[in-house]
């Protein structure tokens, strides 16, 4: 990965709700074109932007119909060049998120595959007859959205693969056909300017030959036969060539069920292939085999998986830093407290994070510390995945409501979709009507406006922490190093290069702290640069308040 890549720091946009331009309750292109001066405030250089293609929105856009058009609820293709052209006028990059393991079954491959045993696009998806005289699945896999992952299609009396929703059939990758006018899709958004991809659920597209049953399993049975497929590693190299390297192309790929000695397969620089991925296991860290399977949070396992991937990629790997994306609930409900210490917490986790080694990710909202929206309704929430989980739930293994609802506020993925919260007015500003999805009701409390003129606020150390990043070449290239890895409150490493070292000290709980820090530590002549304290000066024999941070320099 270049150095000029690595400069980045990007900012997530999920565009149904950042912000309404024309008082439809839904968030559009031209809503954040008109928000770009406030990315701009925001110090960001780069934009990932969640799917905004022509899609049934049977899963939010990440089932597309078209590749190289917009939904008319985001614009216009028109719409997509002007917010091209304004963030390179302002030095933004932009990445789009490019979903090929799957299309929507209304895309007109799909309905040409579907169409005939005979039909060219047939080899597109992944068709099988069944089991048992084709009255039953072609194996046991199930689907990420519960149920069976595949679905019969009566015209040709044979079963094609889902993954995901049954309107989200899988692509057949050994086909090069396919494979060809997937490239020709991405040349067509590199022309348009795009910068780079977020891959969509990249390390799925393989899939092991026969597809054998799966293990048995509590949930997702059959993922050992296409997690890290035989030909995944084939498949990114043959677009990196053709495609990703001859255009400087930023990728990052979205990888399930990866450690980072597999995760250093992708983003070696001597393979040729990601620039960086996506994991899941710091965000598996207070489940038990599933999501909705939730443990008590402890931070001394997050600890521990983050060094780990701190440390696997080395030599020439590189990470991602986040902790929220519009899959996950808010880091401060989830991992900080979101009541007592909301402002605290929420600075301490980007202290913690966003110094370490990697390209920070920065979900809308996250830099006001915005929550979870705690909604009581089932009906309030939109994603499929929530209501298919509570259905199971409450009629399979016959979960009470209040039960139900529990898992759906703390782990919903409607808790990082609520609308972004621009000012204290109707509908939090985001729009003039009623929004496609609930404004979290904290909106008066917890907004832009606000918090702009606040110089102590969540957005404000933003700024402050993201300016850091670009002025101290040291959390970028050097060393990293943690330090007391099994203490149970304090979360604290160095960054190390030829002119700074830097300390970053945090209290990861809601307790006092008190730490014995070693002699050597204390002695250079360390200056604070970012606190989230009062004061700008730091000694070794404090008590740390609940989630207090620090971070500090010395000149070598």
């Amino acid at each position: 990965m270049t150095h000029e890549k690595k400069q980045s720091i990007v900012y997530q946009i999920y565009p149904r709700s950042f912000y309404d331009s024309n008082g439809d309750g839904i968030g559009d292109l031209q809503g954040i074109i008109q928000k770009v001066p406030y990315l701009l405030e925001l110090g960001v250089n780069t934009v990932w932007l969640s799917p905004v293609y022509a899609s049934p929105m049977d899963d939010n856009g990440y089932d597309i119909s078209d590749y190289c058009d917009i939904h008319p609820d985001y614009g216009t293709l028109d719409d997509m060049k002007q917010l091209i052209e304004l963030l390179h006028q302002n030095k933004i990059q932009l990445i789009m998120d490019l979903v090929i393991n799957h299309t929507s079954d209304e895309h007109p491959w799909f309905k040409a595959s579907s169409s005939s045993t005979a039909d060219d696009k047939r080899a597109y998806y992944i068709w099988r007859k069944g089991r048992k005289n084709n009255t039953k699945p072609p194996n046991n896999w199930t689907s990420f959205f519960t149920g069976k992952a595949w679905t019969y299609s009566e015209k040709t009396a044979s079963y094609y693969l889902h993954l995901f929703s049954k309107k989200q059939p899988d692509l057949n990758w050994e086909h090069k056909p396919l494979r060809d006018a997937i490239k020709t899709m991405i040349q067509f958004w590199i022309d348009l300017g795009v910068d780079g991809f977020r891959c969509d659920v990249i390390n799925l597209i393989s899939k092991k030959p026969g597809l054998p049953n799966g293990k048995p399993n509590i949930a997702l049975v059959g993922k050992e036969h296409y997690a890290n497929g035989p030909k995944v590693h084939d498949y990114l190299h043959e677009l990196n060539q053709a495609l990703f390297a001859p255009n400087n192309i930023i990728t990052v790929g979205e990888c399930i069920f990866i450690s980072p000695k597999e995760a250093f397969k992708y983003v070696s620089a001597a393979r040729q292939e990601l620039d960086m991925v996506f994991h899941f296991q710091h965000m598996w860290v207070d489940t038990i085999n599933n999501k909705w399977f939730i443990r008590r949070f402890k931070m001394r396992k997050l600890k521990k998986i983050l060094n780990a991937w701190q440390t696997g990629l080395e030599p020439d790997g590189w990470n991602t830093l986040y902790f929220e994306n519009h899959d996950q609930p808010r880091a401060v409900s989830r991992f900080g407290n979101d009541s007592a210490y909301r402002v605290e917490s929420a600075k301490m986790l980007a202290t913690v994070l966003y110094f370490q080694k990697g390209t920070p990710y920065i979900y809308q909202g996250q830099e006001l510390g915005m929550t979870n929206a705690y909604f009581e309704d089932i009906n309030d929430y939109r994603d499929i995945e929530t209501h298919n989980v509570y259905r199971i739930g409450r009629e399979k293994l016959k979960f009470t409501h209040a039960r139900m609802m529990k898992k759906i506020k703390y782990m919903g993925r409607d808790n990082a979709r609520t609308p972004m919260q621009w000012r204290d007015q109707l509908y939090a500003g985001f729009s003039t009507v009623e929004p496609w999805l609930k404004v979290n009701p904290n909106y008066p409390n917890i907004n832009v406006s606000e918090q702009t003129t606040n110089p102590n606020s969540v957005l404000n150390y933003y700024k402050a922490l993201i300016d850091l990043r670009k002025q101290y070449p040291v959390f970028i290239d050097g060393t990293y190093t943690l330090l007391h890895a099994n203490h149970k409150q304090l979360y604290a490493y160095t960054r190390e290069d030829r002119t700074h070292k830097a300390l970053i000290i945090c209290n990861f709980s809601n307790k006092p702290l008190n730490v014995d820090f070693e002699p050597a530590l204390k002695s250079p002549p360390w200056r604070v640069i970012l606190t989230n304290t009062k004061g700008m000066k730091h000694t070794f024999d404090k008590t740390y308040a609940p989630y207090e941070a620090w971070v500090l320099v010395y000149d070598k």
